[in-house]
């Protein structure tokens, strides 16, 4: 059985938010796992720079919290490490770290200053031989996994299984999304870079999460709770449901549990809480083809299955919107997509529908449109 602990956090107020630490780590016995001079590593989601407030990232009093925490138990060797979305170097993380409020007391002390990389080789068995990963991961004795609930669309949602392909160094992501351009094995990778790195806890931000075209593209949603727990699989279904979504409907639960990884039961302790309605809702990239009331009832699924075998969802550029910053070129793992004259162009042929450049937006330029496949 594992144990995932739930605190009602109506706010990021910091001592709302220490206090709620205080209760998960109480409740999960984080204490017991302590030893001096250990590396404590804290992974936060810093998908790229944007303010607080935008919900795309961790929270700082999440962090500035479990940092109070450890250091109060002694803990001094304490990094907070993350590769975001774009060049992993000292500069471009100066900046992601400074527009998502890391740059203060508190925080600013234990931010990574080592932009290097190794790497790891996997279990026996897995298609993934070896994963490179940012030093501070490869040289950790202690990992606290920090995510941000949101949705996202490729894989449906973003949470602690999710947060950690930003372990993966700089523009080495688009090069996992080349190798596994389908869904089914981007997740399973997923898996895989999990039980690779396998964080000791993971402490959910759901205090504001994010509904829609997640990661970077969708709303706020004000949802008041942070989870943690040792277990990752067992967190991740756990806010699935909270989500009001279907844990069997999510790829990356359905690839843990076809590996095996997905925990026989889950004890709920600490506060209860009501599934959210209505539900989050999803990416532009997980909405049904929707055939209505015109096609009769037993054929609707039937239909809907051709054509989503038929349709694919890709990306398309409102020219109107798009500042020419080339962040969506640079994110591309086809290097299909061009700027000219400021503007982005995203042919459909060679595109694996994979969205990297709808999540790398930053003035949310970019849409889901569906067509046939192939063309």
């Amino acid at each position: 059985m594992s144990t995932v602990s739930a605190v009602s956090t109506p706010s990021y107020q910091y001592e709302t938010v220490y206090a709620a630490v205080c209760r998960h780590f109480e409740a999960l016995d984080v204490a017991s796992d302590l030893k001096p001079g250990m590396r404590v590593v804290l992974k936060p989601n810093l998908l790229y720079g944007k303010k607080p407030e935008a919900g795309v990232t961790t929270n700082p009093a999440i962090l500035k919290a479990v940092i109070r925490w450890l250091t109060e138990r002694g803990q001094t060797n304490i990094a907070v490490a993350e590769s975001s979305g774009g060049l992993f170097n000292a500069e471009y993380m100066k900046g992601v770290y400074q527009a998502s409020g890391y740059r203060v007391p508190g925080i600013q002390e234990y931010l990574n200053q080592d932009f290097t990389f190794g790497r790891r080789p996997t279990a026996e068995g897995f298609t993934t031989r070896a994963f490179n990963l940012i030093t501070p991961i490869l040289e950790a004795d202690y990992i606290i996994n920090l995510p941000k609930l949101k949705t996202h669309a490729m894989t449906t949602v973003s949470i602690g299984v999710k947060n950690l392909f930003g372990t993966i160094p700089g523009l080495q992501k688009p090069d996992m999304h080349r190798r596994y351009p389908e869904t089914r094995d981007f997740v399973r990778m997923l898996c895989e870079l999990c039980e690779t790195v396998r964080p000791n806890v993971t402490l959910l931000d759901a205090v504001d999460s994010m509904e829609g075209n997640g990661p970077g593209g969708g709303t706020v949603k004000h949802t008041g709770l942070t989870l943690c727990a040792r277990d990752v699989y067992a967190l991740d279904v756990t806010a699935v449901r909270f989500m009001g979504l279907d844990p069997a409907g999510i790829p990356h639960l359905q690839a843990a549990r076809e590996m095996g990884l997905l925990p026989g039961s889950i004890d709920l302790t600490g506060d209860e809480f009501i599934p959210c309605s209505p539900a989050f809702r999803l990416p532009d990239t997980r909405k049904s083809t929707g055939f209505d009331d015109s096609v009769p009832k037993l054929l609707r699924k039937p239909a809907e299955f051709v054509m989503d075998r038929l349709l694919r969802s890709y990306p398309d550029v409102d020219r109107s919107k798009c500042v020419g910053c080339g962040r969506c070129a640079e994110s591309c793992p086809q290097k299909i997509i061009r700027v000219e004259n400021k503007k982005a162009s995203m042919p459909r042929r060679g595109c694996i529908s994979c969205f990297c450049c709808q999540e790398m937006c930053p003035v949310h330029a970019i849409s889901v449109k569906r067509g046939l496949r192939g063309l």
